[in-house]
């Protein structure tokens, strides 16, 4: 497995800028040990000048590191009523992918009718030689296990997957450990890693549409009592796993500082994963 550090520790709630400036992300990245940079429209997407794409991944380059993966537009991490919409008009995504170097798009689904629209979007990706894929979600086609199976097979594109992420299957009453993976291995692209609790009484809650709104408490993703990460990991590793592994932590940073701190944290904790 290789490690990359998203973008998303150092957003601001709105998810539509970041508080640190990208360049000093991606220095802390490659000084703390990642591989790559999980790229989100609030650092660059559909509406950046693509000469300032092109001068992003020159600087990821610079540092010797990949793009992993883009979220082009907005509205996918919102996860909103407009998430899908890059589903229909998938070349902006495209662009901005090719601009950063990088094979892998995030997209967005949340009803039955986006699956006809998947399938006409990961067409028109595949003649560029790039992948779709979607996270493992609340509110989405892709809350629990047998669903996304389900819809990854009705898709049926090899370059349609999944980006396999243990929180939001755990707010989903879903597992992750062998099984799941197994179950998701044909179909695995990505792999995010964010940690919460499941907490009746948490500060925070999502809507699902498979249990209604759940309440939970965000956690570092060190700290016990939330995702099972020996469980998890070990799995990837029992199925060979050599993707990347993302954090993907919303940590709403903001400065430099903190940001390496953090980023050196969570790079000393899943290493050993990765190296073993």
């Amino acid at each position: 497995m290789k490690l990359s550090l998203s973008v998303r520790i150092v957003e601001a709630p709105c998810k539509t800028r970041l508080q640190v400036p990208f360049e000093d992300v991606v220095r802390i990245a490659h000084e703390t040990g990642y591989s790559a940079i999980c790229m989100r429209a609030s650092a660059g997407g559909v509406g950046t000048p693509l000469s300032r794409l092109r001068e992003m991944r020159q600087c990821v380059q610079n540092y010797g590191l990949t793009v992993s993966m883009v979220t082009a537009d907005f509205h996918v991490p919102l996860n909103d009523e407009d998430g899908p919409g890059s589903l229909r008009n998938i070349e902006p995504s495209l662009d901005v992918a090719e601009a950063l170097g990088c094979d892998l798009i995030r997209i967005c689904m949340k009803k039955p009718a986006d699956i006809a629209w998947a399938k006409t979007a990961a067409a028109k990706a595949a003649e560029r030689g790039i992948r779709l894929a979607h996270q493992c979600h609340t509110s989405s086609l892709f809350e629990e296990v047998d669903g996304i199976l389900e819809v990854l097979k009705a898709i049926g594109s090899a370059n349609f997957g999944i980006i396999c992420e243990p929180a939001n299957l755990l707010l989903c009453g879903q597992t992750s450990g062998l099984e799941t993976v197994r179950k998701l291995q044909p179909y695995l692209m990505n792999v995010y890693v964010q940690n919460h609790r499941l907490n009746p009484n948490g500060t925070d809650e999502l809507p699902t549409f498979c249990r209604g709104m759940v309440r939970f408490d965000h956690l570092d993703p060190w700290t016990p009592g939330g995702v099972n990460f020996d469980q998890f990991c070990s799995a990837l590793q029992a199925i060979d796993y050599t993707g990347t592994l993302t954090i993907h932590q919303a940590q709403g940073i903001t400065t430099s500082e903190a940001a390496r701190a953090f980023a050196d944290q969570c790079s000393r904790y899943f290493r050993r994963w990765c190296l073993a």
